[in-house]
């Protein structure tokens, strides 16, 4: 069995992969123009800008994060007519949806180049208030680069060759821990750069398994998986801990 804890993700430094992470879509952003925006994203009825959008409006929950007032976020939304995550999604997708694309990467850029400075600022071991408790801030950090990684890959980015390795370990190891905090019924073990995953059958059925590549592995964990990919639906859904 792979049980990652948060000591054994001790040697990863979540701002710089959080900073590096931002540069990549910054970097991809900033080559954009024209019909690029409008383009069809991974994220199902969302283009580019969409995803962009979604971003900048992610900041309003991380800075109310750091300014320990979630309760006045909770309550523009409410006043929005707001519901639930999915909701609070699309909300940020329409305000933006008639903002000139260069103004939301302006308030993108600006946002969380101040959640990602206050963050290192305080320090990993430090506590931030979450929606789901005091949480450190060092795997909020992760959190936050795994969450901007999957939408670097939504919107068409691509990794550098030399890059690659490194980006989908990290990843993936962060990925394993996400499923042991979220007590996923699934064992997942890696060896020989292979993930073994597997996850009880039903009744007297044997377990269900699978050996994932990295990559593979990783897209699962955000359910970005093909839909024509081979892994078993019930893996499918145990793995899609970080969607």
């Amino acid at each position: 069995m792979y049980h990652e804890t948060a000591g054994a993700l001790a040697d990863l430094d979540p701002f710089a992969l959080y900073d590096a992470e931002a540069r990549r879509l910054d970097g991809h952003f900033a080559g954009l123009a024209g019909a690029d925006w409008d383009r069809p994203s991974r994220c199902a009825g969302w283009s580019v800008r969409d995803v962009l959008a979604h971003l900048a409006g992610e900041e309003l929950y991380n800075h109310a994060c750091l300014d320990d007032d979630l309760a006045g976020l909770n309550r523009l939304l409410t006043e929005a007519g707001v519901d639930g995550l999915d909701g609070f999604n699309q909300w940020s997708v329409d305000e933006r949806r008639d903002v000139p694309v260069d103004t939301v990467l302006s308030e993108w850029r600006a946002a969380n180049g101040r959640t990602r400075a206050e963050l290192r600022a305080r320090g990993a071991d430090a506590l931030l208030p979450t929606q789901a408790g005091p949480y450190p801030v060092g795997l909020q950090a992760l959190h936050y680069a795994s969450e901007l990684a999957t939408h670097a890959d939504d919107v068409g980015y691509r990794t550098p060759p030399t890059e690659e390795p490194d980006r989908t370990a990290w990843r993936a190891r962060f990925g394993a821990f996400a499923l042991a905090e979220q007590d996923r019924p699934v064992l997942v073990q890696e060896a020989d750069n292979r993930w073994h995953v597997e996850a009880d059958g039903t009744g007297d059925a044997a377990p269900i398994t699978a050996q994932l590549s990295p990559a593979e592995f990783v897209e699962a964990t955000v359910d970005r998986l093909p839909a024509d990919h081979p892994l078993p639906p019930a893996l499918r859904t145990a793995l899609a801990c970080l969607a």
